[in-house]
């Protein structure tokens, strides 16, 4: 993709299928991209994060903070 260039469907698409964006195969890492949460390899499943994203990083903490001070507890 070219610098300045706002990325189409076909750029998303490649950037999905390529394998070097995959760590491990199942953690998205693309620092050109830049989605907070692209769809996962099996589209079917949903999201995932982009973990080159820092903003994806903290919605997941801001995330899991709420979750457990909502969640209620046990005596």
């Amino acid at each position: 993709m070219a610098t300045g260039k706002k990325p189409n469907q076909e750029d998303f698409d490649n950037w999905h299928n390529d394998p070097n964006n995959w760590k491990w195969g199942i953690f998205y890492f693309n620092k050109e991209d830049k989605r907070l949460f692209p769809r996962k390899r099996n589209r079917y499943f949903g999201w995932t994060i982009n973990f080159a994203n820092p903003v994806s990083i903290l919605a997941i903490i801001v995330l899991v903070i709420l979750m457990v001070l909502i969640l209620p507890k046990n005596p």
